[in-house]
């Protein structure tokens, strides 16, 4: 089995409940969410950009730049399970004239507020998907942590195995070192950063409504554990650095700033 199609959806709402509206908040004369869609049509091997949203202003927005829409409820809980609800129709994108063959699909999820995200990241997934046998459930990429973010819990972390799986995903430092200040961690072991966006096969994606509840998922607020307490593999690569994702008031003068 081998990847043959690739579709980048990008969930968004308007009731974000750190920073409303935050989507639509201006970035060097442009709204968040199209400076996000627009990068992300910039990268090569992805047969279509699509917003996924439960808001009517943003869908007329996003037609209006040229990017098709799929509505989905509001009722869901993160953007993972947003797009999850219309992984058939996401899929049909890459199939043109023909049924879309879930395990042979990647969808990569984008967050609608990473208005800086590389198309190099998007087109590296892509890769990974494409060289790898088995074909893993789901590719997220990683970078290395400076020192000064370690303990940051606005920083998500992940666990990798030798092989580069990410054994867990959390707020806090992990692993934790013992018998050594917390200060000093970084000089015992490299620490990985998570970048926000998931590229998932498309079978595992349809069946995402079929995942138990996940304690973790709760207690971390990090959807991806959903995945790692079902049993799922999470195969990494490395980038250099991350996006920036707008979640707070401060972020978003950082993203004004950088533009």
């Amino acid at each position: 089995m081998v990847i043959t199609t690739s579709v980048v959806a990008v969930p968004a709402r308007l009731q974000s409940s750190r920073l409303p509206n935050k989507v639509l908040a201006e970035i060097g004369g442009k709204p968040m969410i199209q400076r996000v869609l627009e990068r992300c049509r910039e990268a090569r091997g992805v047969e279509a950009v699509v917003l996924c949203t439960d808001s009517d202003q943003l869908r007329t927005l996003a037609e209006g730049w040229g990017f098709p829409v799929l509505m989905t409820a509001d009722s869901c809980s993160s953007g993972s399970e947003r797009i999850a609800s219309v992984a058939e129709q996401l899929m049909a994108f890459g199939w043109a004239g023909a049924s879309p063959v879930a395990a042979q699909t990647a969808v990569i999820n984008v967050q609608g507020d990473q208005p800086f995200i590389d198309p190099a990241v998007i087109e590296a997934m892509v890769a990974e998907f494409r060289r790898r046998d088995p074909v893993p459930a789901v590719v997220t990429p990683v970078y290395r942590l400076q020192a000064e973010t370690v303990h940051n819990p606005n920083v998500v972390k992940t666990l990798l195995a030798h092989d580069g799986r990410a054994l867990y995903f959390s707020r806090s430092a992990i692993p934790h070192v013992r018998d050594v200040d917390p200060a000093d961690w970084h000089r015992h072991t490299p620490y990985w950063g998570h970048v926000g966006m998931y590229g998932f096969r498309g079978d595992v994606l349809a069946a995402w409504d079929q995942l138990p509840a996940s304690p973790l998922e709760d207690l971390e607020r990090l959807e991806q554990l959903r995945l790692i307490e079902a049993g799922h593999t999470i195969a990494t690569f490395e980038v250099e650095g991350t996006s920036l994702s707008v979640d707070t008031a401060e972020q978003l003068e950082q993203a004004r700033a950088m533009v």
